[in-house]
């Protein structure tokens, strides 16, 4: 319990000096948000116009930075990320609310789609090594090293345009919202497919040599050989192997699960898909400053609370770690 707890305030104390990170990024990006906006009304403006703009994103006002700093602590205790300029009048949150759904439905799936796999066979290829089952690893590597981009554009090159078997891109068909019905769902897995195989091909390849090269280091180990020497049924003996050698690919979900949130961004951008990468790559674009902030204090957010959970079940796993503490 004492491990967990020290964690637990590793993380509060991260989760400080992120959002402190964040909040001095807008105060050292050259412009300001008032004259994004400006530049987006593209019309007349009064002073009381751009009076109200500097107060809505808190320009030329007489608190200090730490006045500042305590009021942008209170607006986050209240879920209120600023107003986005690329967006105007929306707020942060909204937008952020519209693409994460999209994010977490694909690369979440995806990803823990590709983690299950590529442990699977990455345990089925270290326990069945020197079989045929070996010929699976030049492949692997190669879409293991192979960018997400390189890849989207091929499947999207051989089964959209030249087979023509799924769309080519954005997150359905239809401009507006036709609602919940077979259709409309049928829609979205038809466009879906393309870029969660692309995530799925690439994300299990690593699992699936990473896990490999650990299982068969780990089956070499005493207990498993002292278990196969007993005569244990040779699915308890992988278990036993498995069990342990799936311990540094928790942390690494942890990692991959955190950064779901930002989504995989160049896929987003090969296939249109409204996630949060896409508007991130917007965001950029736009210099929308108070979208990259939360965006980036979102996706911060996610990485430590999916690294606190691998804390959790890594203890749960190996009793080693309860033991040490």
């Amino acid at each position: 319990m004492r491990v967990l707890i020290r964690r637990i305030a590793f993380y509060v104390v991260t989760a400080l000096a992120a959002i402190t990170v964040d909040f001095f990024i807008p105060r050292i990006m050259p412009g300001n948000p008032v004259s994004a906006v400006l530049a987006r009304l593209q019309g007349q403006v009064t002073a009381s116009t751009i009076t109200s703009l500097e107060q809505q994103y808190g320009l030329n006002t007489k608190e200090g930075l730490w006045g500042q700093y305590v009021h942008y602590l209170q607006n986050l205790v209240h879920g209120n990320l600023g107003i986005s300029t690329s967006n105007y009048p929306a707020e942060v949150t909204t937008v952020i609310r519209s693409a994460l759904p999209w994010t977490l439905g694909l690369v979440g799936t995806a990803t823990v789609l590709s983690f299950v796999l590529g442990t699977l066979i990455g345990i089925g290829v270290a326990w069945r090594r020197g079989t045929w089952l070996d010929n699976v690893l030049p492949a692997t590597t190669f879409f293991q090293a192979a960018p997400y981009f390189f890849i989207a554009f091929l499947a999207l090159d051989l089964f959209a345009t030249r087979l023509g078997w799924f769309p080519t891109g954005r997150a359905y068909g239809q401009l507006d919202f036709p609602g919940f019905n077979a259709t409309y769902i049928g829609d979205v897995l038809s466009h879906a497919v393309l870029p969660a195989l692309t995530i799925v091909v690439c994300s299990a390849a690593g699992w699936i040599v990473s896990m490999r090269n650990v299982m068969v280091t780990t089956m070499d180990e005493d207990y498993v050989l002292v278990a196969q020497a007993k005569g244990l049924p040779k699915g308890r003996v992988i278990w036993y192997a498995a069990r342990n050698a799936i311990l540094p690919s928790v942390s690494g979900f942890s990692l991959a699960l955190g950064f779901v949130v930002s989504g995989a961004l160049l896929t987003e951008i090969v296939f249109s898909y409204p996630g949060l990468g896409w508007i991130l790559l917007q965001a950029v674009g736009e210099r929308d400053y108070p979208l990259l902030q939360g965006i980036f204090l979102i996706i911060t957010f996610a990485v430590l609370a999916a690294n606190l959970a691998a804390d959790f079940v890594y203890v749960l796993l190996d009793p080693r770690t309860r033991q040490e503490a």
